[in-house]
């Protein structure tokens, strides 16, 4: 009898449990499914993030969401971007910075962020500045400050000298500040110093040749080494472009330059005196020197030793300088306007603004047609 009973309240007991735990578990389940119905309406996508907060672009907006489809904690992308705002990054800034690295939404500000924008402006930039640079050159928000940052702004500062030159190369190329600045751009600013090139001269190339001061030192001694054999004399303004045109170039591409020179019918001694008084002409490509050869030819008016005689005429586009002032050219002396075409170093050195002054606005019902474009309409 007393087993009996036993069972029956045992079977009582599973059954009320059973019942408490099947409604149990519908009420968990409907609260966490409401609760991830509740997270997913109120977590919005990444491209619904940034196009709605901070403006940016379906373009940009889709390329971001298309690497980081969503955020997991918007609070924390959202701080990143309202204190590079407040810093005074614009939208357009904001945008390059998050296009190209997205992960930067899920930067920790104050241990990846802030210490980088702090150093710029313990070295004296604006916060115009650094959002130019940063904006340009998102990776420097990246590097290390301590292993990197400091040391390359450092080592800059102190080649350069001035803030104000600083800001130059930084603007124009932010990416050099992630180099080792101390193993490249430090010794063969030394060693062109060395060679006697002027020093106001090499900090005037730093940010319009940064790659050629970036070499490893070797190949920087075996540039100034070529450019001594070309016979270019080291007290020359064009001793240092020598150095960086032969720097560029593998000795199979030196040699079929050299032929391509050779095809188009200047001889040793014409190369050599091209390279020591324009060597900047090496760098143009076989197909425009080419093209800009025939194109002066078959006019009629100039010949190879032209050419020769002036060879930075090389260096200029065929479509946006040759073919249309020749054709003005060409127009004006079948009109009788003219009645000898300019020396060919009038014809590519003039700027814009002058050849339209001399050659087309006092002609221009004649020559307007062809000399159209912004050339006529800035006048430049």
């Amino acid at each position: 009898m007393m087993s009996l009973l036993v069972r029956k309240s045992l079977t009582c007991l599973n059954f009320k449990n059973s019942s408490f735990l099947r409604q149990s578990h519908v009420s968990l389940s409907h609260y966490f499914c409401t609760k991830r119905e509740t997270q997913h309406v109120d977590t919005p996508t990444v491209s619904e993030f940034l196009l709605h907060k901070y403006h940016f672009s379906p373009e940009a907006a889709s390329q971001v969401a298309s690497v980081l489809p969503r955020l997991k904690n918007t609070e924390k992308s959202d701080s990143v971007l309202s204190f590079l705002k407040e810093s005074g990054f614009s939208g357009t800034q904001l945008e390059k910075i998050v296009k190209y690295k997205p992960e930067f939404l899920l930067a920790n500000l104050e241990k990846v962020i802030k210490p980088k924008i702090k150093i710029f402006l313990d070295f004296g930039f604006s916060a115009d500045e650094i959002a130019e640079i940063v904006s340009k050159e998102p990776l420097v928000l990246h590097c290390s400050v301590k292993n990197r940052l400091i040391p390359s702004l450092s080592a800059l500062k102190g080649v350069l000298g001035s803030k104000v030159d600083l800001a130059k190369v930084l603007k124009s190329s932010g990416w050099i500040l992630v180099r080792d600045l101390q193993k490249t751009l430090v010794p063969n600013v030394e060693f062109l110093k060395s060679c006697g090139i002027p020093f106001e001269q090499i900090v005037r190339l730093i940010p319009t040749f940064p790659r050629f001061f970036l070499l490893k030192p070797k190949i920087m001694r075996k540039s100034v080494e070529k450019a001594d054999q070309m016979g270019v004399d080291r007290s020359s303004g064009m001793f240092i472009y020598a150095a960086r045109v032969v720097s560029s170039m593998s000795n199979e591409s030196w040699e079929l330059k050299l032929k391509a020179f050779r095809d188009l019918g200047f001889s040793e001694d014409d190369i050599l005196r091209v390279f020591r008084t324009a060597p900047m002409v090496f760098s143009v490509s076989t197909k425009k020197l080419k093209k800009i050869t025939e194109i002066l030819l078959e006019t009629g008016k100039y010949d190879m030793s032209c050419i020769m005689n002036t060879p930075t005429s090389l260096l200029y586009s065929v479509e946006n300088r040759y073919r249309p002032r020749l054709q003005v050219l060409e127009v004006l002396e079948k009109r009788n306007l003219i009645k000898n075409w300019p020396a060919l170093g009038t014809v590519n050195l003039t700027s814009d603004k002058k050849f339209f002054e001399k050659f087309v606005a006092p002609y221009l019902d004649e020559v307007g047609e062809i000399y159209t474009g912004k050339n006529v309409q800035k006048g430049r």
